[in-house]
């Protein structure tokens, strides 16, 4: 990565960038430059597909700072369901890297057998970058999509604040990292603060041992136990669903206001003792 502090004045003319010592370079605008935003720096990075440059730009407008308002969704993460909302809309996981792996091996194969230095070489090492970068896409990809439709069904979000280094480093580390949650949370924020939606993480302890219903603590759950069941009020759905209704309810606390109020008369993801649909 080659990192431009100074790009001098009047840099851009159609399709052209000019970078200091380098001079002028043809790109291709994903998005127009705003005409009152002043570009401060420029960074080339060279990726297996070719080289892109990414500007920052200081630009005088007010950030929106969204308060929590209207329906509310919480959201769990998982393995089996990569997103459980408290109304129950569920999305399997894709398993992005798992699913290639052995393409992803049989390229490394061919790479090692290659000479060291070779054409032939740096031709097989090309191929496992851009199969890298097409998993990487992918999932971005992926992320992105899940997020604006959990913005489509709610105006407040809440999240689990997960330890993602205790779970990447642990028996499912491989599996943690695939799904990408940490991402997901990231892209999740930007996707909120465009469109005007609440978001705020929550404490995740024991979101999976607590009954939504009545609060009783139910005791931890082994992996292959999908179906929560209350013994003291009989309420039952799915177990990633009732984790996010839990917390749910911990940020409608967090943020001070009463589920009446911030669901101003009509609320989704309330328990109504009725089975989920991702049963």
């Amino acid at each position: 990565m080659i990192v431009f502090p100074q790009l001098g004045k009047e840099p851009f003319k159609p399709g052209l960038v000019k970078l200091p010592v380098i001079g002028w370079v043809k790109f291709r605008h994903s998005r127009d430059i705003p005409a009152d935003g002043i570009v401060k720096q420029a960074r080339v990075v060279k990726r297996s597909s070719g080289w892109y440059v990414m500007l920052t730009l200081q630009w005088n407008v007010s950030v929106p700072q969204p308060m929590p308002y209207g329906e509310a969704l919480g959201v769990d993460v998982g393995l089996m369901s990569f997103v459980a909302a408290s109304n129950g809309y569920c999305v399997k996981r894709p398993k992005f890297f798992v699913d290639l792996q052995s393409k992803l091996k049989l390229l490394q194969q061919r790479v090692s057998r290659k000479r060291l230095g070779s054409n032939n070489w740096h031709k097989a090492q090309q191929k496992v970058a851009k199969l890298h970068e097409h998993i990487s896409n992918t999932r971005i990809d992926f992320h992105w999509k899940v997020a604006h439709e959990l913005c489509n069904q709610a105006r407040t979000i809440f999240v689990e604040d997960l330890n993602l280094v205790g779970l990447s480093r642990g028996m499912l580390g491989k599996h943690s990292l695939d799904a990408g949650w940490g991402q997901f949370f990231s892209i999740l924020e930007q996707c909120c603060f465009k469109r005007n939606v609440y978001f705020q993480k929550v404490e995740s302890k024991k979101t999976s041992q607590i009954c939504p219903n009545c609060e009783t603590q139910t005791g931890k759950k082994y992996l292959s136990e999908r179906v929560h069941v209350c013994s003291n009020c009989g309420y039952r759905t799915d177990r990633d669903v009732a984790a996010a209704q839990v917390v749910l309810k911990r940020g409608c606390a967090a943020v001070g206001q009463t589920v009446k109020i911030l669901a101003e008369g009509k609320f989704i993801g309330i328990p109504m003792k009725q089975e989920s649909p991702c049963l």
